[in-house]
């Protein structure tokens, strides 16, 4: 099977990409893929290639399609009893601490309740979190989260270098069916 510029054409709008956006991905100018897809150029084996990967692994769920955006943090210096209390009000088992921009440890419903004692309220997090969720970037595919959760509660999912989701398990289960 020969792959020509119709050919990819055809896959990128499968793939419901645009050609500035498969462009990004591929690293190579909106121009240059309107240009293989016209025909107009013989383009190299490994932009064929980049662009073949780029559009098979488009068709996988990414960790952009499932996480949850708007990922709450604690801070170092916050009490348990506050990160307890914004843990219940959002139902959610796990927070990120962050220190800057940078994410330092991470503070669980199992942390607290192995470190339940009758001062633990006034605690700070910094001297109970464990450490920090590993962290993918957001193109990164659900199979691969999929065994970092197998030993990990959370994934946080990044864009470049800023934290913009997570994926726990519960994410996960949301894709069945």
């Amino acid at each position: 099977m020969a792959i020509t510029g119709n050919t990819l054409k055809k896959l990128r709008r499968e793939a419901g990409l645009t050609q500035k956006k498969l462009a990004e991905r591929v690293g190579v100018s909106q121009a240059h893929i309107a240009k293989i897809e016209q025909g107009k150029v013989d383009p190299r084996l490994s932009t064929v290639n980049r662009i073949l990967q780029v559009l098979t692994v488009t068709k996988q769920n990414r960790c952009k399609d499932i996480m949850t955006k708007g990922v709450l943090f604690a801070k170092p210096n916050d009490t348990i009893l506050g990160v307890s209390d914004v843990m219940m009000r959002h139902a959610i088992s796990q927070m990120p601490v962050l220190s800057g921009n940078k994410v330092v440890g991470t503070v669980t419903e199992e942390i607290i309740i192995r470190n339940l004692r009758s001062n633990l309220a006034a605690e700070k997090v910094k001297n109970v979190m464990g450490s920090p969720l590993p962290t993918v970037q957001e193109e990164t595919s659900i199979d691969a989260v999929r065994r970092i959760l197998e030993k990990h509660q959370g994934v946080l999912v990044a864009r470049g270098k800023e934290i913009v989701g997570i994926v726990t398990r519960s994410d996960l289960l949301k894709t069945i069916g």
